[in-house]
């Protein structure tokens, strides 16, 4: 696997993720006064394992897959974060997305660190009972350092909430006794939390709403666009249209995009990519690739996909007023700083799509106490952990004249080394 990792090495553009959030991290150092000691702790994950995973396969052969677990940060608490099962997937990205997580839980005032895992392989290519055994050999290659007071994994990129009920009760039999606190995203059924299912996206339209406030825009008459009709995707489709109104104009998968300037139900939209494997065709939509629907003029762009979809080559195309970023790193460094120049308002990834995390941390509390909330009960708490956050970080950049993302960084970076200082690590 790529072993570079050092400032300024890029292999890919798998990498570029990586070198993005560590340039994140510099433009806040300064003014957190931050020793280049400091800087190049923050810089490395505290831990990381490859493992070989052994899977029988439908037709009686082994194949081994190519499995890791990253944990980034460990600070503020036991780390948290998805895993991914991706053909794509690298340990760079992984490292990236666990530092994400890492400043996402600092960002969101919870005891938690960041981690990430993932396992390459296509899960469109496996059956339901490759996938199982190859989400139980996951666990057994990583469940010496996870547990609920260590490492808690929770679903990512094709990984669902049957897949977490497999790894929790794969881990449960290694150690012996129930233990539905070491994984989160599970079903409510063995511990899960009500509302988790649509938290990222919720979330995410929570600080969507606030933001509408800070520019006037309304958004019952706001136009909107998805990249990504995922879970997040759609959950961001449909409540933007329940929850606020908005006309929802284009949503894509990775086969396109398509749109309606009458806008699209994004229930029914969901119902034919079921049935037909893709969102294109749509009856009474255009179709249009995924780089035009990034250019619509809408007034809330919504990338829910995968990292790196905004760039240089496209940010001076983006017409949208608000970009939300449900996805994880969409926008690069230098896609950033012409959408900045053009007055787009950009929430942040640790910011916007804290839901995830947050409802998953709630899962965890229920763990703990046996207990089990109503999704009402869930939904007010996360909306009112959103609005704290981004007034944290819109107050933060506002004062200080800076970026929402440079905002976000500094407010959790500099929590993260509150805590290691108090500590004793630096």
């Amino acid at each position: 696997m790529e072993t570079h990792y050092l400032k300024g090495k890029t292999v890919g553009s798998r990498s570029k993720l990586l070198e993005d959030v560590k340039q994140h991290l510099c433009t806040c150092a300064e003014g957190l006064k931050l020793t280049p000691d400091m800087e190049a702790f923050l810089e490395m994950p505290m831990r990381e394992l490859y493992v070989s995973l052994p899977v029988h396969m439908d037709d009686g052969s082994i194949k081994v897959f190519r499995g890791f677990r990253v944990q980034y940060n460990e600070a503020l608490g036991p780390t948290k974060g998805g895993v991914r099962f991706h053909p794509e997937d690298t340990m760079e990205t992984t490292r990236a997305l666990a530092a994400l997580m890492t400043w996402k839980c600092a960002l969101h005032k919870l005891p938690l660190g960041g981690a990430k895992g993932g396992v390459i392989c296509n899960p469109k290519e496996l059956s339901h009972r490759e996938i199982e055994r190859l989400s139980r050999a996951y666990i057994r290659g990583i469940y010496q350092i996870i547990g609920p007071d260590r490492d808690i994994p929770a679903p990512d990129v094709y990984t669902n909430p049957q897949v977490m009920a497999w790894m929790m009760d794969e881990y449960s039999k290694l150690t012996g006794k129930n233990v539905f606190g070491a994984i989160t995203g599970k079903p409510t059924s063995l511990g899960g939390s009500a509302g988790r299912y649509d938290a990222t996206a919720r979330g995410g339209l929570c600080t969507v709403r606030e933001a509408a406030k800070k520019f006037g825009i309304n958004l019952k008459t706001s136009r909107v666009a998805v990249h990504g009709f995922g879970n997040v995707g759609y959950h961001a489709a449909y409540l933007a249209k329940k929850m606020f109104g908005c006309k929802v104009v284009a949503v894509s998968d990775s086969k396109g995009a398509i749109f309606s300037a009458d806008g699209l139900d994004p229930e029914d939209v969901s119902g034919h990519k079921h049935s037909t494997g893709s969102v294109l065709n749509y009856p009474g939509a255009k179709t249009l690739t995924n780089k035009e629907l990034l250019e619509l003029d809408v007034e809330i762009l919504i990338p829910a996909s995968l990292e790196n979809v905004i760039t240089k080559e496209n940010a001076g195309k983006v017409k949208a007023r608000i970009l939300a970023e449900m996805a994880n790193g969409p926008t690069t460094v230098e896609g950033e700083a012409i959408l900045n120049s053009k007055g787009v308002h950009i929430i942040p990834d640790i910011l916007c799509n804290g839901g995830g995390v947050i409802v998953s941390y709630f899962e965890m509390v229920q763990n703990y106490s046996g207990m089990q909330w109503e999704e009402d009960d869930v939904r007010s708490r996360l909306e009112r952990k959103m609005k704290e956050a981004y007034d944290s970080v819109y107050n933060f950049a506002s004062k200080n004249n800076v970026t929402m993302r440079q905002a976000a960084y500094s407010l959790a970076v500099g929590r993260v080394v509150e805590a290691m200082q108090l500590r004793g690590w630096i």
